[in-house]
């Protein structure tokens, strides 16, 4: 447990920064409440009874021992965030499901992060994180795989502000194009998206989903994967809810504040006519974000950690017993 350690939250006020927070005090630590908004800032201390700290970034992690980073869109937060980490001396976690954002963290910060024994986490939420963790499960001993494909199974998708914003970044850095990963890179294009049929494991079921969804896990998975070919799908009312502008933020259906989506993620990975497969289900992938962001924070810190420097979830922590970690808010199963 947390032990009173505190860690900073950059974007604390935020949708998934208030998941985050709660998880934090749930789970013994003293969350530090920062971020970019001076009035959010108060407003959250006042009803919390937490310290806000809405000056620089530096004071904000002063005597802290991590930073989660919540605050998109992270093209523009994340470097910022993990400079004044590198400067205290303490690890860095966010929840970036942007594609180049985190693809920039690797690229920026992985040798400077290893070479000071630092430990940055991109990506440690439902997207990125989690199809990572699953992916790195499933592949078990396996050395090298051929393909991994990881599908979204969503009841729907009610979009934050946050998102919105990050997505409106993603597609301009893009000029408007769509991105994959294939032949063991980030690919650019502007084909159309198939729509295809995905056989989901009961109580799902098949159901029609959008092909080359591409999100954060063709970052995640082949940073640490011989993987050379990462697809991602999404389910089609949820892509529908996303590009609608008309569809609402979540809305709170039970008393922790969730939405009342569910969602189930179906990982497949392939390797010379041999298949293995890893299930995760739950609800609301905003909310189950922070847990997947608390519980690497309190490996981190408790030394439960594979390597040092820029490395996603499924590299740094030990994949089974972390999704393990995650019950009852993530059902995980395995299946070969």
């Amino acid at each position: 447990m947390g032990s009173g350690q505190m860690v900073a939250v950059f974007g604390a006020y935020g949708h998934t920064g208030r998941f985050v927070v709660a998880q934090l005090r749930e789970r013994g630590f003293v969350p530090i409440l920062s971020g970019r908004d001076p009035g959010k800032l108060q407003a959250l201390a006042s009803e919390s009874g937490l310290e806000a700290r809405p000056a620089s970034l530096d004071r904000a992690l002063a005597g802290t021992a991590a930073v989660i980073n919540c605050a998109g869109p992270f093209a523009t937060t994340a470097a910022p965030v993990i400079e004044a980490a590198l400067r205290a001396g303490i690890p860095y976690v966010d929840v970036a499901a942007e594609i180049e954002a985190n693809a920039d963290t690797f690229a920026h910060f992985t040798d400077r992060a290893r070479a000071a024994g630092a430990v940055i986490v991109p990506a440690m939420a439902f997207y990125g994180g989690l199809g990572d963790l699953l992916a790195t499960a499933a592949m078990g001993h396996w050395t090298t795989a051929d393909e991994a494909h990881v599908a979204y199974g969503l009841s729907s998708w009610h979009p934050t502000a946050g998102t919105r914003a990050a997505g409106a970044v993603s597609g301009q850095r893009r000029g408007g194009r769509r991105v994959r990963y294939a032949n063991g890179r980030l690919e650019y294009h502007q084909d159309d998206l198939p729509t295809l049929e995905w056989p989901f494991p009961e109580p799902m079921g098949p159901r029609a989903v959008i092909g080359e969804f591409t999100m954060a896990d063709v970052v995640t998975i082949p940073s640490h994967l011989p993987i050379p070919e990462v697809r991602t799908y999404m389910a089609i009312e949820a892509a529908r809810d996303l590009s609608s502008p008309d569809t609402p933020p979540p809305a709170p259906a039970d008393e922790q504040g969730r939405s009342a989506q569910t969602f189930l993620v179906d990982v497949v990975v392939r390797s010379g006519g041999r298949e293995r497969r890893a299930v995760a289900s739950g609800q609301d992938i905003y909310a189950v974000t922070a847990p997947l962001a608390v519980e690497a924070v309190d490996r981190i810190l408790t030394g439960r950690t594979r390597t040092v420097g820029v490395a996603s979830a499924g590299e740094i922590f030990d994949a089974p017993d972390f999704l393990r970690a995650l019950s009852p808010r993530i059902s995980v199963e395995m299946r070969s």
